[in-house]
Formats: C-alpha cells, sequence, structure tokens
C-alpha cells in the first residue's frame, strides 16, 4: 500500500526484516484460511434458504430473523470474548473459536424447527465473537506498525474470498441431496462445519502464542522483533503521553462518532442483505440447479475483489477517503436499484455493481474513523464502530424477510438497499477526518507534534490503514 510522501519509510535490521517474511509464510495464510472459513460458515445460509424453509416450515420473516440473530449474539459477546482471550492467550482462545464455532454450524444440518434454528444461529454469533479483534490483536503483538496493514488488508481479502469460494461449493454440496436419506442443505452444512473444526486443530498444531514461544523463529529473530514493536510502542507513550481513559459515553456524545456508527451500520445492512438474499435473487432466473446458481453468485464477489483492490490503490494514492467512499456507496445503490427494472440476468449484472460498491466501501471506511480519532480513544473507539455497526447483519435479513412476506418479492427490500446507499453517501459529505491532523480531543491535552518527525530505528509510518487498532 502506498504511504504518504512526507512519512520517512522505516527500516528494520535483517534479523527483523527475516521474522517478519516467516510471519507472512507462516502465520498470516493462516488466519487467511481461517477468515474464508468463518465467513463461510456465517453466509452459508442463504444457499439453503428455499429448501431449508420447505423442510423447517420457515416463513421468509422467520429466515430472516434467524439469519440476523446471529449478529445480535456477535455483538454482545465480543468485548467478553476478547477479555478471556487475554487470560488463555491467541493460541488457545483461537483453536477454541474455530472448533466451536465448527461443532455449532454441523449442528446446523440438524435443525428441525424454527426454535433450534434461532438457537443454533444465536450460539454461531457466541462462538464467532471475537475472532476478528483477535486476530488484529495478534497482528499487534507480533508485527511491526509498518507491515500490520498489509497483513490486515491480506486477512481482510479472506471474506471476499470466501464469497467467491462458498457459493460454487455449497452449491455443489447442496446437490448431495437424498443421498443417505439426507437433504442437501444438510450436507453442506455438515461437510463445511467439519472443515472449520478440523482446521481449528491445525491452528492449534502452527500457532503460537508469543514471540517467545515461536521455535521457527531464531533467537536474533525473536529479540530483534521483540524490541522493535516495544521502541514503536515507547514511541507512541512518549508522543501522547499515558494515562488517559476515554469514556465510550463520551465517544457517543461526539457527533462525528454518531456519523461514523451510521455510515457502517448502513454498510453492513447493505452488504449482508446482498449476500443472504443474492442466491435467491440468482435462483430467480430459472431452470438453473444448485450448483449453478452457486456459480452465477461468485460472480459478483468476484467483481467485488477487483473493485477491492482498485479502490484501495486510489484511495491511498490520492489520500481522498472520503470522495472514494461516497463513490463506492452510489455505485451500490445504483446497483441494487437497477436490479429493480430489468431481467434477472440483467439483474445479476447489475447485483455485480452493488458488490463492487458496497464490499470495498468497508475497508476504505475504516482508513476515516482511524484518522480522526486520537490514539487514546482508537481502541474504544474503533470496537464501538464494530460492535454497533456489525448490528446491521441482522437488521439486513430480517428487514428483508418481512418485505418478502409481505409483498411476494425481493424487489422492496432492494429499493430499500438503494434508499440506505445513497442516504450513508450524503452522510459522508459531512463527516471530518481522513486528514491526518483532524484528530478527536478525548477531554485530555495532547502534546502538539513535531513538524517533521525523525525517523527512528523500528519506529512505525502512520499512513491511513485499515483498522489495526
Amino acid at each position: 500500500m502506498s504511504a504518504v510522501p512526507s512519512v520517512p519509510e522505516v527500516h528494520h535490521p535483517p534479523a527483523v526484516r527475516s521474522a517478519i517474511r516467516k510471519i507472512f509464510r507462516r502465520v498470516v495464510p493462516l488466519f487467511f484460511v481461517m477468515f474464508v472459513a468463518n465467513y463461510m460458515d456465517r453466509v452459508n445460509l442463504g444457499f439453503a434458504q428455499d429448501e431449508l424453509r420447505a423442510d423447517v416450515g420457515l416463513s421468509a420473516a422467520a429466515f430472516g430473523l434467524g439469519a440476523g440473530i446471529f449478529f445480535i449474539a456477535y455483538a454482545l459477546f465480543e468485548v467478553p470474548s476478547n477479555i478471556l482471550m487475554e487470560r488463555f492467550g491467541p493460541k488457545v482462545w483461537l483453536t477454541r473459536i474455530m472448533i466451536s464455532w465448527g461443532v455449532v454450524a454441523t449442528a446446523m444440518a440438524f435443525v428441525n424447527s424454527a426454535g433450534v434454528f434461532y438457537a443454533l444461529r444465536f450460539l454461531l454469533g457466541v462462538a464467532e465473537a471475537g475472532f476478528f479483534p483477535a486476530v488484529i490483536y495478534y497482528f499487534s503483538r507480533w508485527l511491526p506498525d509498518s507491515h500490520r496493514g498489509r497483513a490486515t488488508s491480506v486477512f481482510l481479502m479472506g471474506s471476499g474470498t470466501a464469497t467467491v469460494v462458498v457459493g460454487p461449493v455449497s452449491g455443489a454440496l447442496m446437490e448431495m441431496h437424498g443421498i443417505w436419506g439426507h437433504s442437501g442443505w444438510q450436507w453442506m452444512f455438515f461437510v463445511e462445519g467439519v472443515f472449520s473444526v478440523v482446521l481449528g486443530f491445525v491452528v492449534f498444531r502452527f500457532l503460537d502464542s508469543g514471540i517467545e514461544s515461536a521455535a521457527w523463529l531464531t533467537d536474533e529473530e525473536k529479540t530483534g522483533l521483540a524490541a522493535a514493536i516495544d521502541a514503536e510502542q515507547d514511541e507512541r507513550d512518549a508522543r501522547r503521553g499515558t494515562g488517559g481513559h476515554v469514556s465510550r459515553w463520551k465517544l457517543l456524545a461526539d457527533p462525528q462518532m454518531l456519523l461514523f456508527l451510521w455510515i457502517y451500520f448502513a454498510i453492513n445492512v447493505a452488504l449482508y442483505a446482498v449476500t443472504f438474499w443474492l442466491p435467491s435473487i440468482v435462483d430467480d432466473i430459472g431452470g438453473l440447479s444448485d450448483f449453478q446458481v452457486g456459480l452465477l453468485t461468485a460472480v459478483p464477489w468476484l467483481c467485488a475483489i477487483a473493485a477491492v483492490y482498485v479502490s484501495g490503490r486510489i484511495s491511498d494514492r490520492t489520500g481522498k477517503r472520503r470522495p472514494v467512499l461516497i463513490v463506492l456507496l452510489v455505485l451500490g445503490g445504483c446497483g441494487t436499484l437497477l436490479a429493480v427494472f430489468v431481467s434477472p440476468w440483467a439483474g445479476l449484472g447489475a447485483l455485480c455493481l452493488a458488490a463492487m460498491g458496497f464490499k470495498p466501501a468497508s475497508p476504505v471506511f475504516w482508513t476515516i474513523p482511524q484518522s480522526y480519532l486520537d490514539a487514546r480513544a482508537a481502541a474504544p473507539g474503533i470496537a464501538l464502530v464494530n460492535s454497533i455497526g456489525n448490528l446491521g447483519g441482522f437488521v439486513a435479513p430480517t428487514a428483508f424477510g418481512l418485505i418478502e412476506d409481505a409483498t411476494g418479492s425481493t424487489k422492496g427490500g432492494l429499493v430499500g438497499l438503494t434508499v440506505v446507499g445513497f442516504l450513508a453517501a450524503l452522510s459522508v459529505l459531512l463527516v471530518r477526518g481522513g486528514g491526518r491532523n483532524d484528530r478527536l480531543r478525548t477531554g485530555t491535552r495532547r502534546a502538539a507534534a513535531p513538524a517533521a518527525p525523525k525517523a527512528t530505528p523500528g519506529a512505525a509510518r502512520t499512513t491511513d490503514r485499515p483498522a489495526t487498532a
């Protein structure tokens, strides 16, 4: 990712560079695969929609509620999960998260009533809670600031890859309908859930909680890497002072924070509505097998992955985060609006535009509050935006289901997404942030930064990146 020209490059000693290369070969790809499995078990429900509703007797509204209740549990248990992670260590806790969510995802194969459906979706949210923050915390303890942004970007690409992979894989598993007397949706949940359980044991084998316990690093690499990370922390403490505490309630009182909450909430509403209901919309084309539906649903997300890369490059090179975010939200809104008025095949193309707008909006968005927040406010502020914003994942499928039950069509939901996308784009016009000097004052005095800070060994670049607090 490109750097701000006025910020000096970081030059780490050879031992530190060697350690970083090993981390990118061993740890970062593992987290990438974990995120693929995580996202797959979260959204594969969309492919089981028609068969699951028919077998269990669920209305569209009941299905939407079950799809969304996951995010209620996720938001409620995210903070407790992170507290326990600090107590037990990332290796044990990330392994627990992987295996427990795999077990619950596997149990989805045995849903036989609305109550069981709701309970398992809620438990899946409990099991997965804390996964994303735990990985970000892990990067903060293993990588210097200058490499954390790239590691986070690779990790976040796991969700984009999952949206491409989950379609063909889930579609193929759905075609196992009737084997040993089980429905295709049961095979899909069972196989994909077992994959996550197996991956959990792989995580326990290859992951280490701390640098000092990594047998695959030399003593010189361990010492150098730990020193580089500690030096960065010391520099941050010296620059901003220590002992400040920021209340989340004070953050809520800041109008800009309220805008951040709303915009990220709107992004998640749009993104998860498209994710959960895309298979159903594609199925309206007619005459397609489950596998063909799965292949076609991958097309919008392939376009979205390319858009994530291009928009990220443009955002980094120009530094104009807000204009890029506005364009993405308007593009997404136009895509969903167009899908209402065209044929199913043309609607698939329109949903490609929607995915290309809403999917890249999230990483571009995160650069804005990260730049706006004071250092003391960054951790609680980003956690607050993430937890409340993710509730959009509850609202989206629930509202879509209610609208379909009331109208007999998904078109009303698509119109609603259009409105959400356009309102979010207008809201971005009111946002301050995205600039390096636009910081949130938190009631504690902050030392003035020098005009041209001198580079020190191990010092981090301060370029805008997706949130890594």
